[in-house]
């Protein structure tokens, strides 16, 4: 027989709660929490749940996992996300009764801890991983693994019964003569503070490869190795050399180790740029939707997932800051008071991101011509009287990538041309007719436009109001290029503009505006008299 479809109402129920995982993923797991466990008050299952489940994006997982199988409640079976085992785990430790501990996928034992394997829950026991030792040669659960890394049974520990400051000492004499035997036990102590047998590591590494301490730290095996490498430079230990980036060159902290090297956050990030399949932009991704494809920084904030209301304006949108009251948008989020490394103001404002110092909300926004390229851009360093902008502050391809139409660097944030030749694309459709001519009188128009300072501000004026109307209409002749023409526009500052700049460019002769105005301010007062006597009196 075939499988039985569901009940309509059963669907309806799963596609709510399905969408709820999206849009109240803490309520829904506190909802379904509560169904099963009638002993704890809500307020206590949300408090467990807030705590443990983390911020909404990241509390969608195991929202999902819950609305698929809320089973795993009373049974206690993976597989399942892990943060939903440690939900068990701390309603548990919370007095929850009915609601059931994570339980081992091979044994069955209830757990109070758990080790994970894909989404597979394993006690201490079954979860320990299975191999040859190197010492008997008996295929056993691994207990250490020797300094070399490779897997040793309990019965076969790599023993080693010397005092760890003591052979760390020796290498570090070598470098620095007469370092202080106490100073280097402390820094020892505090780099692993409750783990013998991992500081035991890191001392065979530095034994093994003392050049860790002067400069080759991003070959550390070990991640302590770094620790134990900043804590001797700050007690003035001589010839300890804090190890810099392999890929930047840059003293900065170093914690990752592809390809065998530990390298900073910021190469790391260069070296996961995928393009974003919303935006286009090329970055890290910080997420990915449900087909697996990447999703940059902003599609994540931006979404209408995730934006929430705020409780500053009371409107929906992404969320800035979160405070104890609930979020805030970017409108409502008070900035610190700064002084500005650009302007020197003391003013609200923000670090840049370029270079790590403070700036002001107006320099910011402030463009103006680099004292290195000559080029009107965003200022991003330098000062007031000498700003520089953001290509010559870090001249960085990865940063500032190359315009596919221009060659310009610029920081475009999607793979199309940047705002000057987009400028002069838009332009060229407005203007130009069938055959791909611009009209004489309108060359100089668009000259005048296309090399415009501020390519932004000129692509802004395009698109508002009727400025692309009233273009096209002059390419194509259905509106005659006068003055006349013009006036049969409704009135406003967007047709004075397109009047100002026409005949900026020559493409319509001056006239006297003021006088215009008058004129056919008369005319309507005229016209406006009750009578044909009244009117003629009025026009004498």
């Amino acid at each position: 027989m075939g499988r039985k479809s569901p009940h309509p109402e059963e669907f309806r129920k799963g596609a709510v709660a399905l969408y709820r995982a999206v849009a109240d993923p803490i309520g829904l797991i506190t909802e379904l929490v509560g169904d099963v466990e009638k002993q704890l008050g809500t307020e206590t299952i949300r408090a467990v749940v807030t705590a443990v489940a983390g911020g909404r994006a990241k509390s969608r997982r195991p929202a999902k996992a819950l609305a698929m199988r809320p089973a795993v409640l009373t049974d206690g079976r993976s597989p399942a996300p892990r943060a939903i085992g440690d939900l068990l785990i701390e309603l548990r430790k919370a007095s929850a009764s009915a609601v059931a501990a994570p339980v081992c996928v091979e044994c069955g034992k209830k757990l109070r801890t758990f080790q994970r394997q894909g989404q597979d829950w394993y006690c201490s026991v079954c979860g320990q991983e299975t191999a040859e030792c190197t010492a008997c040669g008996n295929v056993r659960r691994v207990g250490f693994r020797d300094r070399k890394g490779l897997p040793r049974c309990k019965m076969c520990p790599d023993t080693d019964d010397r005092d760890p400051a003591t052979v760390v000492h020796e290498p570090i004499t070598v470098i620095a003569p007469g370092a202080d035997r106490d100073v280097i036990t402390e820094a020892l102590r505090r780099t692993a503070p409750q783990r013998p047998t991992y500081r035991q590591r890191l001392v065979w590494a530095l034994e093994e490869n003392p050049r860790l301490l002067t400069g080759d730290g991003h070959l550390a095996p070990h991640r302590a190795i770094l620790k134990f490498i900043d804590l001797l430079h700050e007690a003035g230990v001589a010839g300890i050399v804090r190890p810099a980036c392999p890929r930047c060159h840059r003293v900065v902290r170093i914690d990752k180790p592809p390809d065998g090297q530990r390298v900073c956050r910021n190469c790391i990030a260069k070296s996961r740029i995928e393009e974003c399949v919303r935006s286009g932009a090329r970055r890290e991704p910080a997420t990915r939707d449900a087909e697996g494809r990447p999703l940059c920084p902003n599609c994540l904030v931006t979404d209408p997932a995730n934006v929430e209301v705020c409780i500053g304006c009371g409107k929906r949108r992404r969320v800035q800051n979160r405070t104890s009251n609930g979020p805030l948008c970017p409108n409502c989020c008070p900035l610190p008071i700064l002084a500005c490394s650009i302007c020197c103001r003391t003013a609200p404002g923000t670090h840049s991101r370029l270079t790590g110092l403070p700036r002001c909300g107006g320099c910011d926004r402030h463009q103006a011509h680099c004292t290195s390229c000559g080029r009107l851009r965003g200022i991003r360093s330098g000062t007031a009287e000498a700003p520089i902008c953001g290509p010559c502050t870090a001249p960085d391809a990865e940063l500032w990538r190359p315009c596919p139409t221009c060659g310009e660097a610029e920081r475009l944030r999607s793979s199309g041309p940047c705002p000057r030749c987009t400028l002069k694309q838009r332009l060229h459709e407005l203007l130009t007719n069938g055959s791909g001519s611009i009209h004489p009188k309108l060359q100089a128009f668009h000259d005048a436009l296309a090399s415009t300072e501020r390519a932004a501000t000129g692509l802004r004026w395009l698109s508002g109001g009727i400025v692309s109307t009233v273009l096209s209409d002059l390419r194509s002749g259905r509106r005659p290029l006068t003055h006349e023409a013009l006036d049969e526009l409704p009135e406003g500052k967007v047709v004075e503009h397109i009047r100002s700049v026409l005949v900026a460019s020559g493409a319509l002769p001056e006239r006297d505006e003021q006088m215009v105005r008058l004129e056919q301010h008369v005319k309507d007062l005229v016209t406006s008299h009750a009578t044909a006597e009244g009117r003629k009196i009025l026009h004498r």
